[in-house]
């Protein structure tokens, strides 16, 4: 199994940045994608930011220029950079784990619990 642990959401004002972290653990298993997610509430959850194995990356159009993925190389952790953010920002971020257990073909999504991130003046 793995699991999905965010960190590092808060109260930001327009403009400013946060950085959101997301920390896996587990055992027998392999990453090929993480992503990081949004939603509000009445609204259908959202991709922001995708990071490959490999390194690839990709972004929704509102997070292009402003917003970041990576992954700590020493660390079962990734991150979002968040720069000049807007209130439209304001949602509950999740990451979202693709992973294959050991000795399995096929793969499976994992859900972190989320972390609030709130842009307001």
């Amino acid at each position: 199994q793995v699991q999905l642990v965010e960190s590092g959401g808060g109260l930001v004002e327009p403009g400013g940045s946060l950085r959101i972290s997301c920390a896996a653990s587990g055992s027998d298993f392999s990453i090929s994608t993480m992503g990081w997610y949004r939603q509000v509430p009445g609204k259908e959850r959202e991709l922001v930011a995708i990071i490959t194995s490999a390194g690839g990356e990709d972004y929704a159009d509102s997070a292009k220029g402003r917003f970041t993925i990576s992954r700590d190389g020493a660390k079962m952790t990734w991150y979002l950079q968040m720069n000049s953010l807007k209130s439209e920002d304001t949602a509950k971020y999740y990451c979202r784990a693709r992973a294959m257990r050991s000795g399995r073909l096929v793969y499976t999504d994992y859900w972190g619990q989320g972390t609030q991130v709130t842009v307001s003046s």
